[in-house]
């Protein structure tokens, strides 16, 4: 271990390198010393077998996925990883990409209470959250509001074309996906654990929709682009699903492991670059920032807030972690950053002249970010 520390100043290794040098060591050393990073609880034994078991629940659910979904692999895997790390997803693409389908198969492997909310434009707020009725008690002639819970008081919400209802029911989510919690005529009900919201959009036919304010959007941890499937994974679909009806998916894990394996999360250690990178990477998305480039100020409005870099954090670690690592990596941190930012990165009237979109965006700071990191 000494010497590791001596070639690494005499050799003035970049914070990447660093990164990767300190993964291998702690790898090697792992039935020795737990990972650790500076400002963060060292992992211990029983929080590396759970990793380890969290690895290995991903891929059996992978598998048992791959039986009624066919392809959307990336978006299955950034689905996890907000659940892992505790946040909401924004799902965004045309219809048939299996959107309801794909959350609805993680709700039944993952054990967790399941509920689809089809929002329109008539939708309600107590449609939701649930609204007190009267009626009948033990008393006869006697009778009492009782508190009827809305679809909300679920594991897992779907709130499919949320941008189809107005503002007032879709702001009835805010409170849930921030506090867990309910209010309804000044009382507070607590929403069951563990809670996620999974939303969708149609980018196509705006019509009649009512777009998610920046503050509410601010409020998913990812946009999950889905596009459409390959030629090969489209030949699938056409012979596996328009025969003979697949059996019910397994249930592999429960809310009690997944409420484990985000407390375990939580603790992965994160070197002290990925912060740093994750806090610069943040602060030149906003156009009036010293460190913001150029083509930033060109054409970007508004860029990405606190919550952002939180994000960046927690889906690095849950991402480190389905792909075997105990510690979160610069290619983590790389791989959440376009559902992280995409949808925080608010482009001008000269961006979408010339065809810019956030996407674009993001690549060239990520590409800027390399180079200087070499």
């Amino acid at each position: 271990m000494p010497s590791l520390f001596l070639a690494l100043t005499w050799f003035r290794a970049s914070p990447s390198l660093v990164g990767i040098m300190t993964e291998q060591l702690m790898a090697n050393s792992l039935d020795k010393s737990p990972p650790t990073s500076k400002g963060s609880t060292p992992l211990s034994n029983g929080d590396v077998a759970a990793i380890n078991d969290l690895r290995a629940a991903y891929q059996k659910m992978r598998q048992e996925l791959a039986r009624t979904i066919i392809g959307q692999n990336e978006v299955i895997e950034q689905l996890l990883i907000c659940v892992l790390a505790r946040g909401h997803g924004l799902l965004m693409g045309v219809p048939g990409l299996a959107k309801t389908t794909i959350v609805n198969c993680i709700a039944q492997v993952m054990s967790l209470e399941f509920n689809r909310i089809q929002f329109t434009p008539d939708l309600m707020p107590s449609d939701i959250t649930g609204t007190d009725i009267l009626q009948e008690t033990d008393q006869p002639g006697r009778r009492a509001f009782v508190f009827v819970k809305g679809p909300v008081f679920a594991n897992i919400v779907l709130a499919d074309e949320i941008n189809r209802t107005p503002p007032k029911t879709q702001s009835a989510l805010l409170e849930a996906m921030q506090e867990h919690r309910v209010t309804v005529a000044g009382r507070m009900f607590p929403l069951p654990s563990p809670f996620f919201v999974l939303a969708t959009q149609n980018p196509i036919e705006q019509e009649g929709t009512y777009p998610l304010p920046e503050a509410q959007l601010d409020r998913f941890m990812f946009f999950i682009h889905v596009d459409y499937p390959s030629q090969e994974e489209e030949g699938r679909i056409a012979r596996e699903t328009t025969g003979v009806a697949p059996r019910p998916l397994s249930k592999l894990i429960h809310a009690e492991e997944i409420l484990t394996f985000q407390e375990v999360v939580q603790r992965v250690p994160v070197p002290d670059h990925i912060y740093n990178t994750a806090v610069e990477l943040v602060r030149r998305t906003r156009p009036r920032s010293e460190q913001a480039p150029d083509f930033i100020k060109r054409w970007v409005t508004w860029g990405a807030g606190p919550r952002a870099v939180q994000y960046l954090i927690r889906g690095a670690k849950a991402r480190a972690v389905l792909h075997g690592s105990y510690l979160a990596r610069m290619e983590d941190l790389e791989a959440v950053a376009h559902p992280v930012l995409r949808h925080r990165i608010l482009t001008n009237f000269q961006a979408q002249s010339e065809g810019i979109a956030s996407s674009e965006i993001i690549n060239r700071l990520l590409e800027t970010l390399r180079i200087e990191k070499r």
